[in-house]
């Protein structure tokens, strides 16, 4: 079994895998637009985390990672619990630097239709909200940062999110 990970998992996947690699999906984008009261917020202060929004030329690029079949049941009931706040299970095919295609990888994506959507904002409304906001698993601006960070060290552009960081440096600053 193949998880794609294009959030934390990127940099924190908690979970013993047989190999990873970078690839990408089609037809969606990161973006911050998925509250977080669970992790990054708390119920009436929400975080933002990532989720894919579709948007058919784009493709997201994270990191896929193949568990062992003896050990991906309870993987998923970990990512169920670690993912409960809006994200549902899907499957997309990722394809990979190397054009190795994974036909079916395990996808956790949070639609707008869930309470904790939060949806689009300006970037310095964003930037805002993810500096003042913490929850059970550390600082929001944390989990931003380390997005950035793990995506710059596999070579992947993402233009929210480096326009997030540098919007929450630009509040910093002021």
């Amino acid at each position: 079994m193949w998880i794609f990970g294009y959030g934390s998992l990127i940099w924190k996947p908690n979970f013993e895998f047989i190999d990873s690699r970078i690839g990408y999906i089609e037809g969606f984008t990161r973006r911050f637009w998925q509250g977080s009261t669970d992790h990054r917020g708390v119920p009436g202060r929400p975080g933002r985390v990532v989720t894919l929004v579709r948007e058919p030329t784009e493709r997201t690029w994270g990191r896929t990672f193949e568990v062992d079949a003896t050990t991906a049941a309870q993987i998923l009931q970990d990512l169920d619990v670690r993912e409960q706040g809006g994200y549902e299970r899907t499957h997309a095919p990722v394809y990979g630097s190397d054009s190795v295609v994974t036909p079916k990888a395990l996808v956790y994506i949070a639609t707008p239709d869930n309470p904790e959507f939060l949806g689009p904002d300006t970037l310095e409304n964003m930037a805002r909200q993810i500096m003042s906001s913490q929850g059970p698993s550390g600082p929001n601006l944390e989990y931003l940062l380390n997005l950035h960070r793990a995506l710059v060290s596999y070579g992947i552009h993402d233009s929210h999110i480096e326009e997030l960081v540098e919007a929450t440096r630009n509040l910093h600053h002021v």
